[in-house]
């Protein structure tokens, strides 16, 4: 895989189709590197006439770590973070956002289609809000505002993601953990099927998978705060794809962030959870296509 210099920093990245193709970037969430995209996003967007871009973003993946170690217990900065208190992190959201338009000066793409999901799509917002003349239109997918009391997970989806791997260093505790993660948080009305999960779990835990990292990207969305003043200045042409039954970032999120942006579009799917269940990839990639056109 290839890696640039970005934003001051190595990420790296992987384009698929052709070099003429309009231009889309695919930001993963919370601690996952760019093969954790299912491939019949990467391929039906392929297919659909785009030239995918996607990154590891720092902190995962084959992409550089920071070397500030995380002096802040997470519960303790989700607390301060609930009351509105500042929370102190080695980068912001920003800087992650920040990442991304490193990526596509390197790739000397002047403008694109940004596609986030999780924390992915937090990264995403950032990037419309603050540089909309590098964003054609934003697709925020599973993903919230800041605004803690719209985003509060069901228990026992948060101690899932925040429960570190038996042995972080081996792939198949990495993969175990997971594939158990996602058990938690995925789609309940559309299970996956077993050995397909096993092997995306897989690829993503081999590609590298650093619970140090998951850390310092957690502190960066919870220093970045409440963002909903921030969603009110987007104007590029925004889709918002939420599950109507995810446990980790609830439906009321995702509402709450294509009522903030103006113009923004709800896509709501019953049944779908904090993932991107194979049966309505079609559906989802034919979505995003259409906006973007």
């Amino acid at each position: 895989m290839p890696i640039i210099k970005a934003n001051g920093i190595d990420l790296a990245y992987e384009v698929s189709g052709g070099a003429g193709a309009t231009p889309i970037v695919l930001v993963m969430g919370l601690g996952m590197p760019l093969v954790f995209w299912p491939d019949a996003v990467v391929d039906g967007l392929v297919k659909a006439g785009y030239r995918v871009v996607r990154l590891d973003n720092r902190d995962c993946g084959l992409s550089q770590r920071m070397v500030e170690e995380v002096h802040v217990p997470i519960a303790s900065a989700m607390a301060r973070s609930i009351l509105g208190m500042e929370v102190h992190a080695p980068y912001t959201l920003a800087d992650m956002a920040g990442d991304v338009a490193g990526v596509l000066d390197a790739l000397a793409i002047t403008r694109a289609h940004v596609v986030g999901t999780s924390l992915g799509g937090m990264i995403a917002q950032v990037l419309a809000a603050r540089r909309p003349k590098r964003v054609a239109s934003l697709v925020s997918i599973m993903s919230g505002s800041g605004n803690p009391y719209v985003s509060m997970a069901r228990p026992r989806a948060l101690s899932a993601i925040l429960h570190r791997p038996e042995r972080p260093d081996d792939v198949a505790s990495v993969t175990d953990h997971l594939v158990h993660v996602m058990g938690v948080i995925g789609s309940r009305g559309y299970p996956p099927d077993a050995k397909a999960l096993r092997s995306l779990c897989e690829r993503a835990a081999r590609r590298g998978y650093d619970t140090h990292g998951i850390a310092r990207q957690m502190l960066a969305m919870l220093a970045s705060g409440d963002r909903r003043a921030e969603l009110e200045k987007i104007r590029v042409p925004t889709l918002v794809i939420h599950g109507a039954d995810d446990p980790l970032i609830p439906k009321s999120a995702g509402r709450e962030v294509a009522r903030i942006v103006p113009g923004a579009k709800l896509l709501e799917f019953d049944g779908m959870g904090h993932d991107l269940p194979a049966p309505l990839i079609p559906e989802i990639v034919t979505a995003i296509a259409s906006h973007c056109r």
